[in-house]
């Protein structure tokens, strides 16, 4: 019996928004909505690639204690007061790094993260590698969309559950004796 391993990708959320050309002009403008746009791509990605995603934000314009929460099947980490995602992400690795049931990837461009998470035995995807999965991921989503709607309206029947198929039929056969 061979056991599954878990693909885990940790997603430094503003070195990725900084190094995205449509995330950094937009964050200029609208921070929030560039984090959301992250999150709904992550999201897009989560669910074509299987990995299990947790963006991970500095604990920019919050205070206090760490914060997490899900969105769209995201896990998204804001980290505690004065710590940055960089070390959130050192410590998450340093937490995994004997799990052999999981293979860790972390999204950064920080070259020194690079190098410390993968001394630590995670892969390392850069932002220009993650932004392109990331549009074949939406592509890939895009074409089963479309795939979909043509085979609904191909469609000839309407879908009848089988027990009301039989009542019907049941109507059918007492009409015609009746006729």
């Amino acid at each position: 019996m061979s056991i599954l391993k878990r693909e885990l990708l940790l997603v430094d959320g503003y070195n990725i928004i900084g190094a995205w050309p449509h995330l950094r002009s937009l964050r200029d403008v609208d921070f929030e909505q560039a984090r959301n746009l992250l999150i709904e791509a992550m999201a897009e990605y989560q669910a074509v690639s299987g990995k299990e995603v947790t963006i991970v934000f500095d604990a920019h314009m919050r205070y206090g204690r760490e914060s997490k929460e899900k969105r769209s099947r995201v896990d998204v980490v804001y980290t505690k007061e004065n710590e940055t995602a960089d070390e959130w992400i050192e410590r998450r690795a340093h937490e995994l790094v004997d799990d052999r049931l999981i293979t860790l990837f972390v999204a950064t461009n920080d070259f020194t993260e690079q190098w410390v998470i993968f001394g630590q035995g995670a892969l390392r995807v850069p932002a220009t590698e993650l932004l392109k999965d990331w549009k074949h991921a939406k592509t890939l989503i895009e074409q089963q969309r479309v795939s979909l709607e043509k085979e609904q309206a191909n469609r000839k029947t309407i879908d009848i559950p089988p027990h009301i198929q039989a009542k019907f039929e049941e109507m059918r056969r007492r009409k015609s004796k009746g006729d």
